[in-house]
């Protein structure tokens, strides 16, 4: 079965730090651009970052100089570590792929829940 699978959310302070994972199951994700989103209560979802699969990286402005993406393709996973967050990062925060070119599969994990608290 394809799925993405995300881990490491939690509640911190804000100012904090967190490192989120997110781990390819059943199909190889080296070939494949993985992205990050992220869902506050009420609000439209929105990206957040981006890695390619020769390693390039994009960011929402957002987040940029605060948040880094990263991944570890023996592995099949694809960090997001979190630095000074705010209560504005309050999110479900999502990693995606999309197929096309030489990545096979499309998916969307479920989500990991970052709470950071004034």
């Amino acid at each position: 079965q394809v799925q993405l699978e995300e881990s490491g959310g939690g509640s911190v302070a804000a100012g904090g730090s967190l490192t989120l994972s997110c781990t390819a199951r059943g199909f190889t994700s080296d070939n494949c651009g993985m992205h990050w989103y992220r869902q506050a209560a009420g609000k439209q979802r929105e990206w957040v970052s981006s890695i390619s699969s020769a390693g390039r990286t994009t960011y929402a402005d957002s987040v940029k100089g605060r948040f880094t993406i990263s991944r570890d393709k023996p592995k099949g996973t694809v960090y997001l570590r979190m630095n000074s967050l705010q209560p504005e990062d309050t999110a479900l925060y999502s990693c995606e792929t999309r197929s096309g070119g030489l990545c096979p599969f499309s998916a969307r994990g479920q989500g990991t829940q970052v709470t950071v608290s004034s």
